[in-house]
């Protein structure tokens, strides 16, 4: 009820201001009218008067007459703008009537519809705080973190809190935030491999890609409570290579690629980073079909005593390999983008070039693998 109340008065509001100023208007349109018939009385006046001195012979007759014409021309000025007030009276009390029915029938239909469209009157109010205290909607992200952030000034030793809040200030981008939340959670709650990691990215991403002296130690730290963390060893690599110790990076990413599976969503971006040190890719993942295992230990020594020819040979005969199955089965979308990489990788562009087109003939009809191709081969350089 109040609810309405409340809208009628501002209705009201509304059609008061627009109706105010059109009665100053209607006011004074009769005003200049009642003025030019008021001259006009007087004109008449001064007429009657001059034929009664002319008639008393108080004045001669050429005066009289030149009396007479000059009074006869303000009469004549007078009626003419006393037409012009009148039709000027009728137009404005037209246009003011047109302005009071829009304002006092269209603007509250008008409001009405657009609340009933659009609106909920039988919604109940939702002030912040109540919003707050209910359980937010998962999408509903700044009101999540905001109860988080309340919850820590009240309870500023939960370490759990301030680690479930470190990564979503990550990718919000309030990496200040997010570096600060990462070190609480470790101060509260003690090292472990992913707060490690989650600050000396934190710290990395805040200098601008360049990992800091204080990131590399959180990467150490990391390293030290899990020895294979990926996303430690590859940040360690990133460190040496901005060191200028390119064949410390090489080594810390040639190992990080025979650990990891062929399957491993990294292995991507540490082959581009080998490659931009010099160093030898890994080859399983090049060449690796689905579902095979990745190179073990001996498997990788081998390819350490080759010369450099010859593990050139090795990589090109597994991406040759991988390319006859493709030619068999072409519905494999991760070992199309694998033999582009490697195309690349070996310098044979016109062949990465080759094999993005054959993959997109063989997923025409498939709109998500055709973006991931030409995702690919706009990082590579292969044109269209």
């Amino acid at each position: 009820m109040l609810l309405w109340i409340a809208f009628s008065l501002m209705t009201g509001a509304a059609i008061l201001a627009v109706l105010w100023p059109l009665r100053s208007v209607a006011a004074g349109v009769p005003a200049a009218a009642s003025a030019a018939e008021a001259d006009l009385a007087v004109y008449r006046d001064q007429l009657a008067e001059i034929e009664r001195d002319r008639e008393a012979g108080l004045i001669g007759a050429a005066e009289g007459e030149a009396a007479r014409t000059e009074v006869a021309r303000r009469i004549l000025r007078a009626s003419a703008e006393a037409e012009q007030q009148k039709a000027a009276s009728k137009g404005a009390d037209t246009r003011r009537r047109a302005a009071a029915i829009i304002a006092l029938i269209g603007v509250p239909a008008m409001a009405g519809g657009l609340y009933l469209f659009l609106g909920s009157p039988l919604y109940p109010p939702q002030p912040l705080a109540q919003r707050l205290e209910a359980r937010p909607d998962q999408t509903d992200i700044a009101i999540l973190i905001r109860k988080v952030e309340t919850h820590l000034e009240a309870n500023p030793n939960d370490g759990r809190g301030y680690e479930v809040v470190a990564p979503i200030y990550s990718r919000l981008g309030r990496l200040d935030d997010a570096a600060r939340a990462w070190s609480n959670a470790i101060r509260l709650l003690g090292s472990n491999a992913t707060r490690q990691t989650g600050l000396g990215e934190a710290l990395t991403t805040q200098a601008g890609g360049v990992v800091t002296a204080e990131a590399k130690a959180a990467f150490q730290a990391a390293l030290a409570a899990d020895a294979k963390d990926p996303k430690a060893r590859y940040f360690l690599g990133l460190a040496a290579e901005q060191d200028g110790k390119p064949a410390e990076a090489g080594r810390i990413w040639g190992a990080l690629a025979a650990d990891s599976p062929p399957d491993a969503p990294w292995l991507g971006l540490v082959r581009e980073s080998m490659a931009r040190v010099g160093a030898t890719p890994a080859p399983a993942p090049a060449g690796a079909v689905a579902g095979a295992p990745g190179p073990n230990a001996a498997d990788v020594a081998a390819a350490e005593s080759l010369t450099p020819e010859q593990r050139s040979q090795m990589v090109r005969g597994m991406v040759e390999r991988l390319e006859t199955r493709l030619a068999e089965d072409g519905n494999d979308i991760e070992g199309w983008l694998r033999l582009m990489r490697a195309w690349n990788v070996l310098g044979e562009a016109e062949k990465a070039k080759a094999a993005a087109g054959e993959a997109r003939a063989h997923f025409a009809k498939d709109e998500g693998a055709l973006g991931r191709i030409d995702a690919l081969a706009r990082e590579l350089g292969l044109g269209s």
